[in-house]
């Protein structure tokens, strides 16, 4: 133990044995044993109980398990399936959220997202409205984008990608001609409300649950203030030792196999308090290892993203990261091992899926797969065994020291958008210097009586670009009931005009969900179709499909 973990308080061993010789698992584990590293035999020693400490690291791990939690255990045994795995099977995750779904637009992104068997979630404000035009089978979420309580999050958990077609709404004025000369008035809530407050409560609604292009930082430095909680006494912060002299942690110590080794535990943000307990000589699976375990002060859901990234300075050793989806005192945890470079600041990705179920030092074939939505705790370990009990080859006895700058879950190469929005051509063009408004579209003559509709809509582009949020913004011209099917121009600067199906629009909006090729990018669309000639399809001999990523491209 490191000089430094020994003011532990409480003076004996926790759980030692009484009156046993060697441990078993002992025994079968020294034929691994190599002379160049280990110079004496492991053992164990034959000490008495200390029932009082016992029960204290038990009830510092939040308690043996409940009867609800055995009675849990035994259903779960008999029926073959796990809550997790009976999640799974209803189809709880990997949603699309369509926003103003019974708009003209959104009603299309919905009806097509089920042609294509997608998971949908439908945002409404109007509950019977939305199931008479969407249908019975529709998972509704009722809410308001501009009223930011109605946006509750468990309201979207699953939701993975979101396409917003919400819009303000402007109406006809009363004897408007059929060529709109006098245009129309906003109805119902304001351009300011409904475009950019309503988008700003959207992305907050749902940020956590479609993930950031830059990964969530789990643990870290913002602004030299320490992410994570964990406490400096234990997992040193090192003020200038990062990269380019920039903060990181410090996972350092000594471990030796000496009196069956030991490890040491500090636990952090548990109820906003810094909690660290010291544990010696005890669990048979624990034994000869060092580590640091941090908890989340409430459940973390990191189901938008596909694994952990670690960026540290290697020692040449090979570590293990350990993560919990259970508050429970004894549980699985999944577990990783990674190796490092001696001297070198590196990035190490863990992908979820090479987690491993591990139970006492011993892999668990029965358990179910990890579950990124519920993550509690994370540990990093330096121990004389791997996952599945074999000797590490890296460890040595005595000190270690191993530099952590951030650890960080990410989304996989490549990227593609979670939350395609659909603005509207002309958005910059109000304010733009030497544009001649007569050649415009009724909407940017008429920003300014519309309540600065393009304004706002602009505005919330760039909530949008900021948000960090994986994101396409597809900027339409004038939207027509015609079928989907003519040939297109995709441009980019918000010159064009013209007109597009609001048919096209929704299919350009899936693709889009798809395609690394539109991800952090914004393009108006129109078709070639000139406006004052009408578009059909000829339903015997229809258009090819079209491959949008070119067009994305």
């Amino acid at each position: 133990m490191h000089p430094q973990l020994l003011s532990c308080q409480l003076p004996k061993p926790f759980l030692q044995l009484n009156g046993r010789p060697k441990y078993r698992l002992n025994q079968r584990r020294s034929a691994y044993l190599s002379s160049a590293t280990y110079k004496e035999p492991i053992s164990a020693e034959k000490q008495g109980w200390d029932l009082g400490r016992f029960f204290k690291t038990l009830y510092f791990f939040n308690g043996p398990p409940s009867p609800a939690k055995i009675v849990e255990f035994i259903i779960e045994k008999l029926s073959g399936s796990s809550p997790e795995e009976s999640e799974k099977k209803m189809g709880t995750s990997d949603y699309v959220l369509v926003v103003g779904a019974t708009g003209g637009v959104g009603r299309r992104v919905v009806n097509n997202l089920r042609k294509k068997g997608l998971p949908v979630k439908a945002l409404v404000r109007n509950e019977e409205k939305a199931r008479k035009m969407l249908g019975p089978d529709i998972e509704l979420i009722v809410g308001d984008i501009t009223k930011e309580s109605t946006l509750v999050a468990q309201y979207f958990k699953g939701v993975k990608k979101v396409i917003n077609a919400a819009s303000v709404i402007i109406g006809p004025k009363e004897g408007d001609t059929p060529d709109r000369a006098k245009y129309s008035q906003i109805k119902g809530d304001s351009p300011e409300m409904v475009e950019y407050i309503g988008m700003k409560n959207l992305i907050n609604a749902v940020r956590e649950s479609v993930g950031l292009r830059t990964g969530k930082l789990l643990f870290g430095f913002e602004d030299d203030v320490v992410m994570g909680g964990v406490s400096e006494s234990t997992f040193q912060i090192d003020r200038t030792g990062g990269e380019g002299g920039k903060p990181t942690g410090l996972f350092k110590g000594i471990v030796s196999t000496a009196n069956n080794g030991g490890f040491t535990s500090i636990r952090t943000k548990v109820k906003n308090k810094v909690r660290k307990y010291e544990l010696g000589n005890s669990h048979k699976e624990l034994r000869d290892c060092f580590w640091h375990n941090l908890n989340f002060s409430s459940p973390v859901d990191l189901s938008a993203y596909d694994g952990f990234e670690l960026r540290l300075k290697g020692d040449g050793r090979r570590y293990k990261l350990i993560v919990r989806t259970s508050t429970d005192w004894d549980t699985v945890g999944y577990t990783a091992s990674f190796d490092t470079i001696g001297g070198q600041w590196q990035s190490i990705r863990l992908p979820f899926s090479s987690l491993r179920p591990v139970f006492r030092a011993r892999t668990v074939s029965d358990a179910p797969p990890f579950n990124p939505s519920n993550v509690v705790s994370f540990q990093l370990m330096f121990s004389k065994f791997e996952y599945d009990g074999k000797l590490n080859p890296t460890f040595v006895e005595g000190p270690f020291e191993l530099p952590l700058s951030t650890i960080k879950a990410y989304i996989k190469d490549p990227i593609t958008p979670r939350f395609v929005h659909v603005s509207s051509a002309g958005v910059t063009r109000p304010d733009r210097p030497g544009i001649d408004l007569s050649k415009q579209p009724p909407a940017v003559r008429l920003n300014k009586e519309l309540d600065f509709v393009l304004t706002f809509k602009l505005k919330g582009e760039d909530l949008i670009r900021e948000s960090g949020i994986p994101y396409t913004i597809v900027r339409p011209c004038a939207l027509t009931e015609e079928p989907a099917g003519a040939d297109l121009v995709f441009d980019q600067g918000d010159n064009i005009t013209g007109k597009i199906s609001r048919e096209e629009i929704a299919l350009i909006c899936i693709a889009a969900l798809e395609s690394p090729y539109a991800c952090d990018k914004t393009f108006e669309v129109k078709s070639v179709v000139p406006f004052s000639e009408p578009f059909t399809v000829d339903p015997e001999n229809p258009p090819p499909e079209k491959d949008y990523n070119i067009y994305f491209q």
